[in-house]
């Protein structure tokens, strides 16, 4: 499983489920927004900061998931997160968004025209107060519809 085939699956997804634990191994999980992959870290948006923050301030080792239907295949990328709220990544990251709302938006709005779909609303609105999620990527889980599992440790 190498991981630039990983980065082009990433490339069709805008959410990953974020997994996350407090300390007393109460689980959450919640979509955020997929910004972008580099190397073996992912950067996310959380633009609730609610309980997956809460989580991470406290436990920092994260969980990632998400289905490739096509292929109908799991995946699961394991590893450590830091928050970003400052900085020049922060700044970099924040570029990111603005460009994936304008891209999802406009998605929406071809979709709707393309497919007669209706939508509540057709752009992408998210709160101006966001944390920037850096993972570290240490593991990555293929999980296949036979339930065979193949893991690949990054280091």
């Amino acid at each position: 499983m190498p991981q630039k085939e990983l980065k082009t699956i990433l490339k069709e997804h805008n959410f990953l489920n974020v997994a996350t634990c407090d300390l007393e191994n109460v689980p959450n999980i919640a979509p955020k927004l997929l910004l972008k992959v580099e190397n073996n870290i992912i950067y996310l948006c959380d633009y609730v900061i609610g309980r997956t923050f809460r989580n991470i301030k406290i436990n920092p080792k994260i969980s990632l998931g998400f289905m490739d239907l096509e292929n109908l295949v799991g995946y699961q990328f394991n590893g450590t997160v830091e928050t970003i709220d400052s900085g020049i990544v922060y700044e970099r990251m924040l570029d990111e968004l603005s460009k994936k709302e304008i891209e999802l938006s406009v998605q929406r709005i071809i979709e709707g025209v393309d497919k007669g779909k209706k939508h509540n609303t057709f752009e992408m609105e998210i709160s101006q107060t966001v944390v920037i999620l850096k993972v570290q990527v240490d593991e990555i889980v293929e999980i296949n519809a036979n339930g065979q599992l193949r893991r690949e440790r990054l280091q």
